[in-house]
């Protein structure tokens, strides 16, 4: 296996990825989430791998030249603030392993190579969220290290279906 940058060539696996995930999370909030779709469209995805400040990383098994994961990133700069030291972030916007790959260790491998990039770029951190009830992630976010530095909360008005 190796991990290197998307390229276009890789953007039909990267869907059925994208689709993997878009589904655990309609299963977590089915008030939120669409059912059999995808967070970003071939085309989006066409621009997005060329953007060296939203890098996406894939996990590529080289005998079978196929995708065996992914992780959406994006180099984030704090806006300028009198009360907060100025650092950068490597914030992972989606990570994924094929569903059949999972135990394999991919995701820490993918892990350990988004952690010497965001070293290389000079960041200071790495962040992402999860979604409350994916408790496979919080779990494996958790042997990988990271720890809750902040929470989000609601309090739900009505259902966004009826509007």
């Amino acid at each position: 296996m190796i991990i290197r940058r998307a390229i276009q060539e890789d953007i039909p696996q990267i869907l059925k990825l994208l689709e993997q995930v878009l589904q655990i999370h309609a299963t977590i909030r089915p008030d939120i989430f669409i059912p059999h779709t995808t967070k970003y469209t071939k085309d989006e995805l066409m621009e997005m791998v060329q953007d060296d400040d939203n890098p996406i990383y894939v996990a590529i098994d080289q005998e079978k030249q196929c995708c065996l994961g992914y992780a959406f990133c994006q180099l984030q700069h704090p806006p300028i603030s009198h009360t907060i030291i100025p650092f950068d972030t490597l914030y992972i916007d989606d990570l994924c392993v094929d569903e059949k790959q999972r135990g394999k260790h991919v995701g820490r491998q993918l892990f350990a190579y988004i952690k010497q990039e965001a070293m290389r770029l000079g960041c200071y951190e790495i962040t992402l969220h999860v979604w409350s009830g994916n408790t496979d992630a919080e779990k494996f976010y958790e042997k990988m290290g990271l720890k809750t530095k902040v929470k989000t909360m609601e309090w739900i008005l009505s259902d966004p279906k009826t509007k």
